[in-house]
């Protein structure tokens, strides 16, 4: 194996100074055999240097409600500038940018309606919430350098997620969680489709669902499995929450809500399952070990750990789990991407036995583990 990384690196280190030449690119692109994928490499790393520009599109248009506005129907640029209240021209340019990115089309009449990309944002409060809310990572991100050479987190994002750096997260009051809580209530839908859609939830009695904010993982689940009952632990403040959505629901009868602190307190008994929903990932690995072993000694023998979350090496979402989050989480303060095998390894190491990688419908968006307490 040692030979085999030898020759590897002996190779990459060779292709990267042939590519490094000039008069090498050149030659790729006008090649017919190698120019499509010269293009290809190019137009890539232009969209990484471009990156920005797209996302502040992507922000203009759901603060302008725009997505909404278009899916009643094609306008003209000039009604469209109207309504959002921006100069025509303004208009325009926001429309064709957009248009290249997959956002708009235009129409017969020199209209404007929505393209596929844009469709998908219609009434989507998740993917709104997610890129409003992104304008604080922009700001955290203004000195990258600086921010990788500082202490993780200190900033706006860290500010935001209260709880992150606090060394008493359970002493947070409900102003201090509202804004996180209601972000993480509106996305995650998202999730719990797809986790709940790889995963039978009927053959459990009862689920608690640790860091589970304001309920929505517990209410799909409640959708999907009518015998389930249901329990939530999270910070008093967030619990709190939580309690009033479930009543809302009408599943109030079925639900019971703890506050406390995961990495502190031991958790409620009495469930034969354990999910963590986009929590793991969001802290810090000694933490992570007190998570899991507090999951373990509240399951019974046999009783079953869920822990999902996007996953670092996910193939076809590399740039997901390693760049985004790697970066998202550093200004945040608290956590880390981690692959599917290194979280297998922490369930273990845990306690937990028969750990596996459930395929979900789109690793994007959440990675699947599952794994059990043993039978007594």
């Amino acid at each position: 194996m040692e030979e085999s990384a030898t020759l590897r690196d002996r190779f990459l280190a060779w292709r990267d100074r042939v590519v490094a030449r000039p008069g090498f690119r050149q030659a790729v692109a006008r090649f017919p055999l190698t120019r499509g994928v010269a293009r290809a490499q190019a137009r890539g790393l232009f969209d990484l240097i471009a990156g920005f520009v797209y996302s502040q599109v992507m922000l203009a248009s759901v603060r302008l409600g725009l997505f909404d506005l278009l899916a009643a129907g094609p306008l003209a640029t000039a009604e469209i500038a109207r309504r959002v209240d921006l100069p025509e021209d303004a208009a325009e340019q926001l429309l064709s940018a957009g248009a290249a990115l997959g956002l708009y089309g235009q129409r017969s009449g020199g209209r404007w309606g929505l393209g596929l990309r844009g469709a998908v944002m219609v009434g989507n409060a998740a993917l709104a919430g997610m890129v409003e809310h992104h304008a604080m990572l922009y700001a955290d991100l203004t000195d990258p350098v600086a921010m990788l050479r500082g202490a993780r987190g200190g900033q706006s994002l860290a500010g935001y997620w209260a709880y992150a750096q606090s060394e008493t997260p359970g002493a947070l009051g409900k102003n201090k969680v509202a804004a996180y809580s209601g972000l993480m209530a509106a996305s995650q839908p998202l999730v719990a489709a797809e986790v709940l859609d790889a995963l039978d939830i009927r053959r459990f009695a009862c689920l608690l669902d640790v860091g589970g904010g304001e309920g929505a993982f517990l209410i799909a689940a409640a959708a999907r499995a009518p015998a389930l009952r249901l329990m939530l632990f999270d910070l008093p403040g967030v619990a709190e929450r939580a309690r009033a959505r479930f009543a809302a629901a009408g599943l109030a009868a079925r639900t019971s809500t703890f506050g406390g602190d995961f990495r502190a307190d031991a958790l409620p008994e009495g469930a034969d399952a354990i999910s963590l929903v986009r929590v793991i990932h969001d802290h810090d690995d000694a933490a992570v070990r007190l998570i899991l072993a507090a999951a373990h000694r509240a399951l019974p023998p046999g009783g079953t750990l869920i822990l999902a979350e996007p996953m670092a090496g996910t193939r076809g979402a590399e740039a997901m789990g390693d760049a985004y989050f790697g970066f998202y989480l550093r200004a945040m303060g608290s956590g880390r991407p981690r692959r599917a095998a290194e979280l297998l390894a922490m369930l273990r190491d845990a306690g937990f036995v028969s750990g596996r990688q459930i395929t979900t419908a789109t690793p994007l968006v959440t990675g699947l583990l599952v794994a059990e307490k043993l039978k007594a």
